[in-house]
């Protein structure tokens, strides 16, 4: 009997990741048409959290800004090279915490292109600087953030039962 072409675990990294472009694109969507943020600028929420709308036109959290159309495209080019190889990866994956993780950087990645090609940036928003922390980030960064993480956590402990 032939294996199956993508495991349970790719499925669910597939599902993940069309729920984090989603929720992500949804509250873009909220923050930039009917919140109208642009117009507002930055709104405190609750205590050290704002509402801060910045324009991306670099990588994830502002990291090296590209100003230059051919950049722009460069970068939407990456995320999805990046995204094709995860997916790839994510089909023949047998581990829940690497599914996990594959799908939100896949989620991220992709939710984050979609701002790329509609506005020549990402639109950015949750703002936390009033912790001491500079960026100004979005749903898709957070999920690539995570999702980075529990890939280094997986490659570090994901295999130890096979040792």
């Amino acid at each position: 009997m032939a294996k199956p072409n993508i495991t349970r675990w790719g499925w669910i990294a597939y599902a993940i990741a069309a729920a984090v472009i989603v929720v992500d694109q949804a509250v873009k969507y909220w923050i930039l048409n009917i919140y109208d943020l642009p117009l507002r600028g930055s709104v405190e929420v609750a205590g050290p959290f704002y509402l801060t709308m910045v324009w991306n036109q670099g990588v994830s959290f502002g990291l090296l800004q590209a100003g230059h159309d051919l950049a722009r495209w460069a970068l939407a080019g990456f995320s999805l090279a990046v995204a094709f190889f995860l997916a790839g990866w994510a089909r023949k994956t047998e581990r829940p915490m690497l599914g996990l993780a594959l799908g939100l950087v896949i989620g991220g990645a992709l939710g984050n292109l979609i701002d790329r090609v509609r506005f020549a940036a990402v639109a950015d928003f949750l703002d936390f600087s009033r912790l001491y922390f500079p960026w100004v980030f979005n749903i898709a960064d957070a999920g690539i953030t995570v999702g980075v993480v529990l890939l280094l956590i997986d490659s570090l402990f994901g295999d130890s039962a096979k040792r």
